[in-house]
């Protein structure tokens, strides 16, 4: 059963109108990168929550969480409205599946998402794990428009420690971005552009995540089948491994 912590905001960075980073001073906090928490805030209803990734590196003092608030809903824009200083409810273990721990070993390692599902690729980014494990981490981020592209001195400090091992492609269906991509994920893996952008490609050897837009998961995962990689689970492991929600 989760507990609940108290805790309050440290800030709310506003990436653009509809797209924000909640961060929270909670130290101490234990977690696996990948994995989410609940986070609440008080209303004349009582509590309510909603389910968020943690973008930190496990061990930071400030716990970070990207957001979008839903239209009509009752929790994403009260936390997209908060300010320093202000309580939220975190909600404690951290819990999820979708760890570097639950994927097998390969050459390449895939993270794609879409939207706000970049943030447990953030939190994985910042670990050892990938680049102790893979020889190649390609990430892929999907949105519609250019202002969607999020932390880029992060990804960017990446791209520089690591130039010949990390390759980060943005996809933007909606403008023409220099050096993005454009086309929905699917086509852009059917057409082999995306693989042709990253110099690497979807086969035995490679080990994919999935996270953000549910269709875009399905539609991604039916391209990769055609190409030979399955569903990793447990019992069977195998190339593609999925966290399906809307944040």
């Amino acid at each position: 059963m989760a507990n609940w912590l108290e805790a309050k905001v440290a800030e709310n960075v506003a990436w653009n109108p509809t797209l924000c980073s909640v961060r929270v001073e909670l130290p101490g906090f234990d977690f696996i990168a990948g994995q989410f928490v609940r986070l609440a805030v008080e209303t004349d209803e009582g509590r309510m929550q909603r389910a968020y990734s943690l973008v930190n590196a496990p061990g930071d003092p400030r716990l970070d969480f990207l957001l979008t608030p839903v239209a009509d809903g009752k929790v994403s824009p009260r936390l997209h409205a908060l300010q320093a200083g202000d309580a939220i409810w975190v909600s404690q273990p951290a819990t999820g599946f979708f760890t570097l721990s639950e994927v097998p070993d390969g050459k390449v390692l895939w993270l794609i998402g879409t939207g706000t599902g970049i943030g447990p690729y953030l939190s994985m980014l910042a670990t050892a794990e990938p680049w102790l494990r893979f020889n190649r981490v390609v990430l892929v981020h999907g949105v519609r428009h250019a202002e969607d592209l999020v932390y880029s001195e992060l990804i960017q400090r990446w791209r520089q420690q690591y130039p010949q091992q990390f390759h980060y492609q943005p996809v933007v269906t909606r403008q023409h971005v220099p050096g993005a991509l454009s086309e929905r994920l699917p086509q852009l893996i059917q057409q082999h552009k995306l693989q042709e952008a990253a110099g690497a490609h979807f086969d035995q050897d490679s080990q994919v995540m999935l996270c953000g837009n549910p269709d875009m998961i399905k539609d991604v995962r039916s391209e990769l089948e055609q190409l030979g990689l399955q569903k990793n689970l447990r019992r069977t492991p195998g190339h593609i491994t999925v966290e399906q929600y809307w944040n």
